[in-house]
């Protein structure tokens, strides 16, 4: 039964700038990809959303030539680093031979694109603790490194992070790199061999050219067909360390996922994510939350592009049955000839913290049931990568970068061919509060807009589709003439007009909010 309230002024007051913790350290992270069949215009499409305190300092790793006596440090817990060069927290893990040639790439917290195009995502989905040896050399994102210094396709991108894993062993919990280039999308989901050994098991799966998958912090990869090499691939270990630990009786058909999953998901393959994104796309196929399992991908009924990636990323359930908002109501009574009226209140957000859930919960239990949403306040940053095969790889690859709560921030577009980033992204913004990282520029007006978003929803989202539309309006003159110069410029153009923009809206937001919210 919907519970309907009237909200005090007293509970306006309790809604914090912060919304939602970041409590759920099991379902960080969301991976939406399209193959290229699936796209309006044949681009393979990965995306992340980098949900957690992941580093929001950027760079480009410039391509170089290397000695054969060079090395290349590994290292753990780049990650949470607050610029280039930074060493606090960080671990040296080992050493091992440096490629005598590496390629350019986009140095994110999880590095995602290179120069010829390949392009990853990621979500973590933990496996069983008992797989896991914390003192290995390799974190996952120091193996996307690796392969995106090394590699022109998504095939051998998958096969060098296997092998560098099983040789030199996998300290990670289970994880999903999403893994494209400019023809194939594969799914490449990882884990540890055992608490006491060096090594990895992992399984690779290809997304179908004409078909769209999501990985959302849970194993996807089901019934492996080895003897299908155009579509699966795994490491020779995939079914034993199985059986060594209990996770598979040896009988029936061996499902990864049933394996290796975490706690998160409850042995399905799938939650709210999943299901919102593929019966989204896919209606008719009368995909349920009821189920016990949801295809690995399905085709869509309409062909995808990359802003409809964006859009799902956006994600809240609004006006479904997985709304958080649709019981935080609000009663105006009966006044000068006009009905009583009920409608959400303004504070109603679907990013709400748990001590605000809590509050309202008290007052009225049931209230606000906590449903896992694609756009989350604690995200630090989010990406949608397109590769397409018919443009030159420099400006072919382009990553559309946002800070942020990808629900509340706009995006702009890196590209294969950048050697720059704006001057913004030189620090991270999670320790320290400065008004010059890029972080917080759009994150001080998010979280002002998050305190009334139903006022101020609408004002959002046209500022988003505005940039958005700047972004896409200039594309083909840069790709006419795709110079490291123009690449460069055009990502300082769009990242200056979205900053802009977030800066009108911060104040904005105060003047119309100046006296309370």
């Amino acid at each position: 039964m919907k519970k309907c309230f009237a909200l005090l002024t007293v509970l306006l007051c309790c809604v914090p700038v912060w919304s939602q913790d970041d409590e759920f350290a099991l379902d960080e992270c969301t991976s939406i990809v399209v193959g290229r069949l699936a796209s309006t215009d044949g681009s393979v499409i990965t995306s992340h959303t980098c949900d957690g305190v992941s580093r929001t300092w950027i760079d480009v790793v410039p391509a170089a030539k290397h000695s054969r006596s060079e090395k290349f440090q590994v290292l753990k817990n780049t990650r949470k680093t607050s610029f280039r060069g930074d060493t606090t927290g960080v671990r040296f893990a080992g050493e091992i031979p440096m490629p005598r040639r590496t390629l350019q790439y986009l140095n994110t917290a999880y590095p995602c694109l290179n120069e010829k195009q390949v392009a990853m995502g990621e979500t973590t989905f933990t496996g069983p603790d008992t797989l896991r040896n914390k003192n290995s050399m390799f974190y996952i994102e120091e193996l996307a490194r690796l392969a995106l210094m090394q590699c022109d396709n998504a095939r051998d991108a998958i096969k060098v992070m296997g092998a560098l894993a099983e040789k030199y062993g996998y300290a990670d919990g289970g994880e999903c790199l999403t893994v494209i280039d400019k023809k194939e999308a594969w799914f490449f989901e990882i884990l540890g061999n055992g608490k006491d050994k060096v090594g990895a098991v992992w399984a690779a799966q290809r997304v179908p050219d004409d078909e769209v998958a999501v990985s959302a912090n849970i194993a996807r990869i089901g019934k492996l067909d080895l003897k299908n090499k155009d579509y699966f691939m795994a490491s020779s270990n995939v079914e034993e360390v199985a059986k060594e630990y209990g996770l598979w009786d040896g009988e029936g058909d061996f499902i990864f996922y049933k394996a290796y999953h975490g706690s998160y998901g409850s042995g399905k393959n799938f939650k709210e994510r999943e299901y919102f994104v593929l019966n989204a796309l896919a209606p008719s196929l009368g995909l349920s939350m009821d189920m016990d399992e949801l295809p690995f991908s399905v085709k869509p009924e309409g062909k995808v592009d990359v802003r409809k990636v964006m859009e799902l990323l956006r994600g809240t359930y609004e006006g479904t049955e997985l709304d958080m908002c649709k019981n935080v109501l609000l009663t105006t009574p009966a006044k000068d000839g006009k009905p009583e009226k009920t409608t959400v209140s303004p504070i109603a957000n679907p990013w709400l913290t748990t001590d605000t859930r809590n509050t309202l919960n008290t007052i009225a239990p049931g209230t606000v049931e906590f449903t896992r949403t694609l756009a989350v306040a604690w995200c630090s940053h989010s990406t949608v990568i397109q590769c397409r095969d018919w443009l030159p790889d420099a400006v072919g690859g382009v990553c559309w970068y946002a800070l942020d709560n990808p629900g509340e921030s706009p995006r702009f577009p890196i590209f294969s061919g950048n050697t720059e980033v704006p001057a913004a992204f030189d620090t991270c913004g999670h320790r320290y509060y400065k008004r010059d990282c890029a972080l917080w520029t759009f994150r001080r007006p998010n979280r002002l807009a998050t305190v009334a978003w139903q006022k101020n929803k609408k004002r959002v989202n046209d500022d988003i589709l505005a940039i958005e539309k700047l972004g896409f309006e200039g594309l083909p003159e840069v790709e006419a003439n795709p110079t490291t110069e123009n690449l460069n410029a055009y990502t300082e153009k769009i990242y200056n007009a979205a900053a802009k923009k977030w800066e009108e809206l911060e104040d904005y937001l105060w003047q119309k909010h100046g006296r309370g919210f």
